[in-house]
């Protein structure tokens, strides 16, 4: 009677990636599948309903933290998924007890955009080319802060909802201007026609720490989950990404945290490391040599003013 061989290679198990179920989460999550599909290993989605879909007050009145990612995060903790798929700005500086932060893919465009109704629009204008007075939409208490530092003429107010829903809101007439982030528009590749597009220089208007990444985290102690996710992460990308959460953490700050930050690296410069920041009206570009020196000065610099 012949033995059969138990040394061939078992087949990948069947990964379930936890996500939001809003149109841009969705488009993440499927690249997120697309890539582990690129390394032979299988996935499917398991949708998850946060605390930031259920509610739809400002965010202002929100109590914690975490509203797009706590939800996701327990579906893995409890095993009801394998890995979550967030947006990196989503993700509280404060690392979730039991999962692991495996994986910054490829960061795409960083930059927030200014999109104007062409009624509102006011090219001459070289802070912001919009008109005096006008109504703009933002859910980002960053963004609030920077509108309102930048042009103090402008009215400022909530605006909630998906990606297409906050467009529409605009088409509809709500408000004057719209501010999102870049990367979540280029995903979805959403036809603005005809409105205006202002993609801010970072120079100009920080952005959020980790705005353009994507974050994917897994259990502490799944192993093989671990190494096959330090497949898709972009070195370059965690390196950057993680001194402005390190920034973000020493102000023990969540999403909501009226914090810019943009860090570069590049090898060919010295100091490698330009880092920029901006916090209650303070601007700072910061050169060093290493992460933690550039973390380290940048917040020294920011709260003893």
């Amino acid at each position: 009677m012949s033995n059969t061989s138990s040394s061939s290679t078992a087949s990948p198990r069947t990964l379930r990636i936890a996500t939001r179920g809003s149109r841009l989460a969705l488009w993440q999550a499927e690249w997120v599948k697309a890539r582990l599909a690129d390394k032979g290993l299988p996935s499917e989605l398991v949708l998850i309903e946060t605390q930031g879909d259920r509610i739809h007050v400002p965010f202002a009145q929100m109590q914690g933290q975490g509203f797009f990612t706590k939800a996701v995060q327990d579906a893995v903790l409890a095993n009801e998924a394998d890995l979550a798929v967030h947006s990196l700005k989503d993700l509280p500086s404060a690392a979730c007890p039991g999962l692991t932060l495996a994986a910054i893919p490829n960061r795409t465009d960083p930059r927030d955009v200014l999109i104007v109704q062409p009624h509102a629009l006011n090219p001459t204008d070289t802070v912001l080319p919009l008109k005096k007075g006008a109504i703009v939409g933002t859910s980002a208490a960053r963004r609030r802060a920077q509108l309102s530092h930048l042009r103090p003429d402008l009215d400022v107010r909530e605006l909630r909802g998906n990606v297409p829903t906050r467009v529409q809101k605009l088409r509809d007439g709500e408000y004057d201007a719209i501010m999102l982030a870049a990367a979540g528009l280029k995903r979805l590749e959403m036809d603005l026609a005809p409105l205006h597009v202002e993609e801010l220089n970072p120079e100009r208007f920080v952005p959020a720490p980790g705005q353009g990444a994507l974050a994917i985290e897994c259990r502490s102690d799944d192993a093989e989950l671990l190494a096959w996710l330090d497949q898709i992460n972009d070195p370059d990308a965690a390196t950057s990404i993680h001194l402005e959460r390190d920034l973000m953490r020493r102000f023990d700050g969540g999403c909501q945290l009226a914090l810019g930050a943009h860090a570069q690296i590049d090898t060919q410069q010295h100091p490698p490391i330009t880092l920029l920041a901006w916090y209650e009206n303070q601007f700072l570009s910061i050169h060093a040599d290493t992460p933690e020196e550039a973390a380290t000065e940048a917040f020294q610099r920011l709260s003893s003013s």
